[in-house]
């Protein structure tokens, strides 16, 4: 038997063992060559933005990758120690095992490349229907093979894997005889909590939830650790507590259930604690990595998915005419219009004490029709001196509230601000601030006169060869006040919905992998404890408890980290919010949601094998 038929017939024999690690690697590929197909193709959806987005993500890829490969193979050639060391037992020289493990990972590589790029074709054609309905296009062409992908994807990945092959060649020079033999043994030993630790690092993930809580712009916190840059340290503080977290503050509480003899003597929760105490250590880096990694995930997701979910809201807030423009009026199709109309606004210079602000001066009538037209309940009644300012962009973090105060013209009159909005009628790019006046008072104001076009149509968002047909009648002048609710949302979405297709993907990329990298270390785990579980079923312990207790060590493995970084990306997100002065706690909870079923699935695989591994040693 020659050693490549050897090493076939072990990966046919290993075959639910390799199959999730091929499995998430075939994913990878397929993302990564769609990434790469996208970058080096020229149809729609394919604009230099979208083409450097795409080398950008599939660098980011990449690199991920390669840390789970070397990841994963470390797993299986723990694993594998054992077999190795009967292979030199057997008086097979080391060179010629060597060579049979690199033809192992070669072909496994090879078969996980093949399968990527084929399905990665045809996934891709979906992909990229997705990218162009996300961005708010319709798809007018398929994407077409792309050697130069192929090259690309084929020539990294082979030398990923010849890279992975030479690690497994080299792992049986690294160990003694007797050091495979108990490879698999040589666990921890029970650790021991350490109280300053655990406070120490509780501590400072409260400073990173707190500071992540606490107002951007307002904060002392956010003040005192400018010069260092808050974000970083509030990152480092937070991966820091993490380690702690898992380290000792795990510990202390796995020691707390272990001593609470009212809950660990029932059944097998005391062999559970224990387990879990003896491993908690060895697997502190692991469970910290994939935590920070979740939180990465699903704030980079939640965030994105957050400003998508909300573009239509904030272009509204900005627009709430579906066109407008100064200017003359132009002829266009006269479909699905709500209002038409030609508006005689002012020009209005504001001096205050040290500078001076252009602000658009409207009619009260006008604007109680247009807000009566776009469906705005408040109609407004301004007293005579007085005025209503209205401003879209108003935050009352940093921006001025002249509520109370009076606005000096240049010519000496002067209007009291009884009320400000950040709802208003007139879009913000051609109006900007805009006072509202009784018509008496617009009528005697000396300000330059402007017109103002203001159009609003059913189904604005559907509009845009309405938006293109206004433009092109416009002067060029015109066209730079000329403000369109569907060219505002297409370029939204363009920009945005790219973010979201490569985030949605790329976390889909990190989850897999996590989720196949507890997986190993819990099946290497179960390995481990056949012996023990077949002590248990000796004893009269029966598969039903058994089962119980494998799910409960298993659900605290993995959803120790995923409840932690879900935690961690809540206190992220708040201040993504803050920052972004938006509302994104529903597209952040549907982002969590979906994250967590994917997760779950992983979880309930990991159980089912976990229990078919223990199961097979009390059988026999």
């Amino acid at each position: 038997m020659t050693l490549f038929s050897l090493a076939r017939k072990n990966i046919q024999r290993n075959l639910s063992n390799y199959f999730l690690y091929i499995a998430s690697m075939v994913f990878s590929i397929v993302i990564y060559f769609t990434f790469v197909t996208l970058k080096y193709s020229d149809t729609q959806g394919s604009s230099k933005q979208i083409q450097g987005l795409m080398s950008g993500s599939s660098v980011v890829l990449l690199f991920f990758i390669v840390i789970f490969m070397a990841y994963s193979n470390s797993f299986f050639m723990k694993k594998r120690k054992k077999e190795v060391a009967l292979y030199s037992l057997l008086g097979v020289r080391k060179q010629k095992i060597g060579f049979m493990l690199f033809f192992e990972n070669i072909v496994i590589g090879l078969l996980s490349l093949g399968l990527g790029i084929g399905l990665g074709f045809f996934v891709s054609q979906g992909l990229f229907m997705i990218l162009v309905r996300l961005m708010g296009n319709e798809v007018v062409t398929q994407l077409t093979f792309s050697m130069q992908a192929l090259m690309n994807t084929a020539g990294i990945f082979a030398v990923l894997f010849l890279l992975t092959s030479l690690q497994g060649y080299r792992v049986i020079y690294q160990f003694k005889l007797i050091d495979l033999f108990h490879a698999e043994k040589q666990g921890e030993q029970i650790p021991r909590a350490s109280i300053v630790s655990v406070i120490f690092g509780v501590a400072l993930l409260a400073f990173g939830y707190y500071t992540s809580a606490a107002d951007i712009f307002t904060s002392n916190i956010w003040r005192f650790f400018t010069a260092l840059g808050t974000p970083l340290v509030v990152i480092a503080m937070t991966i820091a507590g993490t380690y702690l977290l898992f380290h000792s503050v795990s510990v202390f509480v796995l020691t707390t259930l272990k001593k609470a003899t009212a809950w660990s003597w029932k059944g097998l929760n005391l062999i559970g604690v224990s387990q879990l105490l003896y491993r908690i250590r060895a697997n502190a880096k692991s469970l910290s990595i994939i935590a920070i990694l979740s939180a990465t995930t699903i704030t980079a997701g939640g965030g994105v998915f957050g400003v998508y979910y909300n573009a239509e809201t904030t272009v509204r807030q900005m627009l709430p005419n579906t066109f407008m423009w100064k200017g003359e009026a132009v002829s266009f199709s006269q479909v699905d219009v709500l209002y038409n109309e030609s508006l005689a606004v002012k020009n209005l210079r504001v001096d205050n004490e040290h500078a001076f602000f252009e602000y658009t001066l409207l009619k009260e009538s006008d604007y109680n029709r247009l807000a009566k037209w776009q469906g705005k309940d408040e109609q407004l009644h301004v007293a005579e001196g007085s005025a209503i300012v209205l401003d879209a962009t108003y935050d009352e973090r940093f921006s001025h509230d002249f509520t109370g105060e009076n606005f000096k013209l240049a010519n000496g009159d002067a209007f009291h601000v009884d009320k400000m909005y950040t709802d208003s009628v007139l879009n913000f790019q051609p109006a900007g601030t805009v006072l509202v006046v009784n018509d008496d008072e617009f009528a005697t104001t000396d300000a330059e006169a402007v017109t103002m076009q203001v159009v609003g149509l059913n189904d604005d968002l559907k509009q845009k060869a309405v938006s293109k047909e206004i433009y092109q009648q416009l002067s060029s002048e015109q066209q730079d006040s000329f403000s369109s609710v569907p060219q505002s949302y297409e370029e939204s979405l363009a920009m945005v919905g790219s973010l979201l297709f490569v985030g949605s993907f790329l976390g889909l990329v990190f989850l897999a992998a996590t989720g196949s990298i507890i997986y190993f270390k819990v099946l290497t785990e179960a390995e481990e404890d056949q012996a023990k579980y077949a002590i248990l079923n000796k004893i009269g312990v029966n598969s039903k408890q058994i089962l119980k207790t494998v799910a409960g060590q298993v659900a605290v493995i993995f959803s120790a980290p995923l409840l932690i970084g879900i935690v961690h990306s809540t206190f992220a997100l708040i201040a993504l919010s803050q920052l972004l002065n938006m509302n994104i706690t529903k597209p952040v909870i549907i982002w969590m949601l979906i994250y967590s079923a994917i997760y779950a699935i992983y979880y309930v695989v990991t159980v089912r094998s976990f229990y078919k591994i223990v199961r097979q040693e009390t059988k026999s």
